[in-house]
């Protein structure tokens, strides 16, 4: 038991580890005392920083919002939170381009839904971001102009470097979506046929148990899926976009409390960028990439690059180590006695 209990909290400390190096090395070359004078901390930024709060929380109720409603409230909102936040937390302590999606399966299964059906809605969960990404993404390059997400203007090799990652990774989840769609929603039998015809291939027969049971999970997800009404598509729809946006307005609360003059659709959308990045991030919760990333990219909105350290600890703060701290304290009780299903 040692050795496994010395790996889990290697996993813990090493993205803390990691993010702490970045920050101290971007405060050894951004910061020095006139950064605190710079910043106002009244009233108007006390606001913004309780509403940073307010809208985290608003990110949580999403989620947990969409549990409740893909498992028909077999999920209290206790338990749809405590979901939630071990996924979360999963993803703080795992590569981005893992995540908490990996282990909600594993989640719903502790919370009293069968693996079978708990596979259906993470597929389903993992369709609706996906979805998200694809649709919001031209919306906004409807109101705010490339040259403004990408820099205003001023480029260098960083920026360019920027715009390249983004259009790169955004393909990739356009031609992940539309796999994901096809197969769950247009062409289900297929995609298991396909499946399992790849994976029956020698050099990969290793993997054909999971392939099959993964085609038959794609069957499985588009039989439920052709059930669910309108309505059902726009609760969970709705409770994906209520999600995302709480996560993005978390930073604009911060820029309205402590950069006024900085245009908040810009910093908005500036966020959908960050995120997008941050999927293949690979270092665990994207630790120090996005310090780094926030630092730099935000740096010309901002005008100071040890305000922006400030603002990017702030918002990682919330972001991020509160789910590092919220999912320390819930081991223990979650990792217990089985639930077992309940409606409430």
């Amino acid at each position: 038991m040692a050795a496994p209990q010395r790996n889990f909290t290697l996993r813990i400390l090493l993205p803390v580890l990691i993010g702490l190096a970045v920050v101290g090395w971007l405060f050894h070359d951004d910061f020095n005392a006139a950064v605190w004078h710079s910043l106002e901390f009244n009233s108007r930024a006390a606001i913004a920083i309780a509403a940073a709060v307010v809208f985290m929380a608003g990110r949580d109720f999403g989620l947990a919002w969409r549990f409740r409603t893909i498992t028909d409230r077999q999920l209290s909102w206790r338990r749809a939170f405590r979901v939630d936040l071990m996924c979360a937390f999963t993803s703080a302590i795992t590569p981005s381009a893992v995540g908490g999606s990996a282990l909600a399966v594993f989640y719903l299964n502790r919370e009293g839904v069968s693996v079978g059906r708990a596979t259906t809605l993470t597929l389903t969960t993992l369709l609706l971001d996906e979805l998200f990404f694809v649709v919001f993404c031209p919306l906004l390059f409807l109101l705010l102009p490339v040259d403004a997400l990408f820099g205003s203007g001023q480029r260098d090799v960083f920026l360019d470097s920027v715009e390249i990652a983004f259009w790169l990774v955004y393909s990739g989840i356009v031609a992940y979506t539309l796999l994901l769609f096809c197969g769950i929603l247009v062409w289900p039998h297929k995609v298991e046929w396909l499946v399992n015809k790849v994976f029956g291939w020698r050099p990969l027969r290793r993997w054909s148990k999971g392939a099959a049971e993964t085609g038959a999970n794609i069957v499985a997800t588009s039989a439920w899926i052709r059930r669910c009404g309108r309505r059902w598509w726009l609760n969970v729809f709705g409770a994906t976009v209520v999600s995302w946006f709480s996560r993005y307005l978390v930073v604009n609360a911060l820029f309205w409390g402590f950069v006024p003059a900085a245009s908040g659709l810009l910093v908005f959308g500036r966020q959908f960028v960050v995120w997008v990045l941050l999927m293949i991030s690979p270092t665990p919760g994207g630790s120090g990439v996005s310090e780094w990333l926030f630092t730099t990219y935000y740096g010309d909105l901002i005008g100071s690059a040890g305000v922006a350290l400030i603002l990017a600890m702030m918002w990682r703060l919330l972001s991020y180590y509160v789910y590092l701290v919220a999912g320390i304290l819930l081991l223990p009780s979650y990792f217990g006695k089985k639930q077992k299903p309940k409606n409430q």
